[in-house]
């Protein structure tokens, strides 16, 4: 319906909805019709003759008047009438058209839209132009395409049709004369079709400095169409027709219809217009990634709506191509009942299965038909989404879309959208119908649910005619049925699962044996990449494989390979999560603390909405090479940093400099705090782990647990992680109150993770069960800290890993490599889910799950915002790269080391 609202034409009464599937318009020219019909007799009727591929068409300026159609292969003859003259001396003058056909088609008679009529029998019309002098070129034009349309063969007859358009456009040029501006420099100019609902339009595309343009060879519907480039806010590399054809490109962030969509000849000119676009977009290739969506969608940024209409964007969707038309999911199963519960979970639909096996006795019956099946198997022998489904659901708004897909007639009246319950009640019973929804069913607009035109639809078998569609009794109109709707696509069970359906439709279920296992297989030729049509040789086969693929109805492109990760709903709600999670990593171990960690929240979410301003306490250089480590005691009046230079230093913003200890020649890597600020503890490049005694200044005991230097370090709970270049993270006993008591301490090896490199950094989970390790080749590994086998491995980064880190909910961890990369990924799913690239490579860095604060190698530290994959400020800091990064867990006090080996005190400013 978007593509209707887009620009209202409503008052006009030619479109290109009146030519047939793949027809073109070429020209037209002021004319008058001299057939004697009826009683208008020997009258002229004045109108506009249109000159298409496949027929000719005369708007008569009457609105009452029907536009008459006339099919090229209806036709026996056509030819000019000389005029009658009655000079002898003066040569006669081809003045008219004569066409000689079968059959009339009659269309919006007394201008109202309505099935066609037509007349059969011998018939002669007469044309006559209001520019004599053009009759013989259009005669000539018209028999050109008239032996076109009497080939045998649809190829030969597209073949020829396409020669002839081609030629046209290279005759003519883009009219320079419609700059908007005399001063714009043209970058590229090239031939190309505007693109909407079933039809497209072919013309010339030029693009200059400050505008697309694009201007129709028809003069139709508008001489020019102009796009200013600074005002495009996303575009879109299109399939159309299966070939990577087309462009879309949108002024706006949320609409649904684009502003123009352009399918081009070539991939070439089509790639070369998008990347000049692309240089007017500031982050344009990082903002519509699926990952950067899906990660804004995670963290509740963007509703459900806002999410399925940009995987639909991305998975090659638009409301211009109804064959390939946004697809959304039903969610609600309850269209009997007069109140809608949507705090029930039977009031929805399982969203973890596709349409067709929702029903099991039909999944049966289906199953025992695909297991009989020759080659290709296919479960369903129609598709969830295809034009015809569309303007099903859209024609009492589009009535004129559905007359040009069912060559000038409406459906059954039995078969017309009639009612939600019975569509619904049909798609769970019915042998062919695995429809999903639309849009419009979760938007504003409840006009296609009205018969707002008028339209004679029809009579149903029980006599009434078809007119509102019914609604479900928790309905009171369709305003209040879309607003239900939409507050069910967002509600907490349908925020909890829809991941499940995004699996199916874009994810890792569209395909192979995850397809097979959950009931989603389709016919081969709806999936890309499913047939080759560039490979048949016989157009005649090619032509009907590509129409038998247009009109059933294509899969998205699959955007997911693994499984699509969970929205993250409010806190203390009950949420499933895997058999392989803790449900303890998912949530607060203790509801009755809510109101104490709703107010720390509070404070941490201003901490972190002013880290921008963060502002320089005090700057200390007491280190003789890098900062490697930072800890700090509970009350924040003692810190302890270790360096490069193998020292251990401990010293106050009051007091200066304390405390200098040396366990080794080596280089110390990183230090902690154990919770009762009596033991700092240091791991050292000497493959040692050293725990130092605040209280009695010297060194308390040594931990040789490695063979070779240990990298990183982290304690929970009485137990002590230790990553290692040696490939290993070993989880050590470790009693905080033996050390601190100076007892001798065993510590006891509880577990060793094996890894293919060295391991560089190690974070632990806030709810202590899982441990995200790095390495040095770049691989993230996700461990439960009970099993030595890892949950989930995958190489993001190109290089070293330097730090990663759980975000607080545990839903994601964020990993940062010399790579100058920023990596997110999901924790339940292992998907990698947004990659933001550095212009520096970030050493170190705290985050909140969406905003990151990271040091990087020129010593500055960036603000970002994870979510639009953009740095919102920097802030100079050190004169070399910034090392280690450390944040209280108010967020309200930042320590920073670098290799300038100076120590910075940092606070965000409220």
């Amino acid at each position: 319906m978007a593509f209707i609202t887009k620009k209202d034409r409503s008052k006009e009464r030619f479109s290109l909805l009146l030519l047939d599937l793949e027809e073109h318009y070429f020209e037209h020219h002021t004319a008058y019709n001299l057939t004697a019909r009826g009683q208008e007799a020997n009258r002229r009727t004045s109108g506009s003759l249109k000159i298409c591929s496949k027929s000719i068409i005369f708007e008569p300026d009457d609105a009452v008047k029907p536009i008459l159609k006339i099919l090229l292969k209806d036709c026996k003859g056509i030819g000019a009438v000389e005029e009658t003259g009655h000079n002898p001396f003066i040569e006669s003058k081809p003045a008219c058209i004569l066409i000689e056909t079968k059959q009339i088609y009659l269309i919006k008679e007394e201008n109202v839209v309505a099935p066609y009529k037509y007349e059969r029998g011998e018939k002669k019309v007469t044309f006559q132009l209001e520019v004599p002098g053009k009759t013989e070129d259009v005669v000539q034009m018209l028999l050109q395409l008239h032996r076109a349309s009497c080939l045998d063969k649809q190829g030969d007859q597209t073949a020829m049709v396409a020669a002839i358009l081609q030629s046209r456009l290279a005759r003519t040029r883009f009219d320079k004369n419609s700059f908007q501006n005399v001063t714009e420099n043209p970058h590229m100019e090239c031939v190309a079709e505007m693109v909407s609902p079933l039809v497209t339009n072919a013309g010339h595309v030029c693009i200059t400095d400050c505008n697309l343009y694009f201007q129709p060879m028809n003069g139709y519907p508008d001489l020019v169409v102009q796009i200013g480039l600074h005002s495009v806010r996303r575009i879109y590399k299109r399939r159309h027709g299966l070939r990577p054809l087309g462009l879309e490109v949108f002024c706006t962030e949320n609409d649904l219809c684009s502003d123009i969509y352009l399918k081009f000849y070539s991939t070439k000119e089509r790639d070369e217009l998008y990347y000049y676009i692309a240089t007017f977009l500031e982050n344009h290739i990082a903002e519509c990634t699926a990952e950067s969506y899906m990660l804004q969608w995670q963290r509740g940024h963007i509703s459900n709506y806002q999410y399925l209409l940009h995987l639909n964007n991305l998975a090659d969707r638009s409301v211009n191509d109804l064959s390939q038309y946004p697809v959304f999911p039903w969610v609600i199963s309850d269209y009997s009942s007069t109140q809608l519960d949507l705090l029930n979970p039977a009031s929805f639909r399982d969203l973890g299965k596709p349409i067709g096996a929702l029903n099991t006795e039909r999944l049966e019956r289906l199953l025992e038909r695909y297991r009989d099946m020759p080659e290709p198997h296919f479960m369903y022998g129609s598709h969830y989404s295809s034009p015809g489904y569309v303007l099903f659901y859209l024609v009492r708004v589009a009535p004129e879309h559905m007359l040009c897909l069912q060559n000038g007639r409406f459906d059954q009246a039995d078969r017309m959208f009639n009612s939600v319950g019975e569509t619904w009640k049909n798609c769970l019973e019915g042998g062919t119908d695995f429809k999903e929804l639309i849009p419009e069913f979760y938007g504003s607009d409840s006009s296609f649910l009205k018969n707002l035109l008028g339209l004679n639809l029809g009579r149903r078998q029980g006599g009434g005619r078809v007119e509102n569609v019914e609604l479900p009794p928790w309905a009171s109109d369709p305003d209040d049925f879309l607003e239900k709707m939409r507050l069910a696509l967002e509600c907490q069970y349908v925020s909890e699962h829809l991941h499940e359906w995004i699996d199916l439709i874009f994810g890792y279920k569209q395909r192979g044996s995850e397809a097979v296992a959950a009931y989603n297989v389709f016919h081969p030729l709806t999936y890309e990449g499913g047939v080759d049509c560039e490979s048949i040789e016989d157009p005649d086969q090619k032509i009907a494989m590509l129409t038998q693929i247009l009109e059933f109805g294509q899969t998205p492109r699959q955007l997911f390979v693994t499984p699509h990760p969970q929205r993250i709903t409010p806190r203390f709600h009950n949420l499933s999560a895997t058999p392989s999670l803790s449900s303890s990593e998912l949530s607060p171990s203790s509801p009755s603390m809510e109101s104490f960690e709703d107010l720390t929240e509070e404070s941490k979410k201003m901490a972190w909405s002013n880290m921008n301003k963060l502002t320089l306490q005090s700057c200390h250089k007491i280190h003789k090479e890098a900062v490697t480590g930072i800890a700090v005691t509970l009350s924040g009046d003692s810190i302890f940093s270790t360096s490069q230079d193998s020292t251990l230093k401990m010293f106050s913003k009051e007091n200066g400099l304390q405390r200098s200890v040396s366990f080794s020649n080596m280089a110390l890597s990183s230090c902690l705090m154990l919770p009762d600020d009596k033991i700092v503890v240091c791991s050292s490049w000497d493959n040692n782990v050293y725990f130092y005694s605040v209280a009695y200044g010297r060194k308390q005991d040594t931990l040789m647990g490695h063979d070779d230097a240990v990298s990183h370090i982290c304690w929970r709970d009485d137990k002590l992680y230790t990553a290692s270049w040696d490939s290993t993270v070993k989880i050590w006993k470790c009693v905080a109150d033996d050390i601190s008591s100076n007892k001798r301490t065993q510590f006891d090896l509880l577990s060793e993770f094996e890894h293919e490199a060295g391991v560089n950094t190690l974070d632990l989970g806030p709810g202590g069960t899982l441990l995200a390790t790095g390495t040095k080749e770049g691989t993230l590994t996700l461990w439960g800290i009970d099993n030595p086998v890892p949950l989930n491995q995958l190489t993001c980064h190109s290089g070293k890993i330097h730090q990663v880190a759980f975000s607080p909910d545990s839903r994601h961890i964020l990993s940062v490599g010399e790579d100058s990369c920023l990596v997110v990924t999901d924790v339940q799913t292992g998907m990698l889910i947004a990659t933001v690239h550095s212009e520096e490579e970030q050493r170190c860095f705290c985050w909140d799950g969406n905003t990151v604060l990271s040091g990087g190698m020129s010593g500055d530290l960036s603000v970002w915002d994870l979510l639009s994959s953009k740095v919102v400020h920097k802030i100079p800091a050190h004169s070399g790269a910034v090392t280690c990064m450390w944040m209280n867990g108010q967020c309200s006090t930042i320590i920073t080391g670098g290799v300038d080996k100076q120590i910075i005190l940092w606070k965000p400013e409220y």
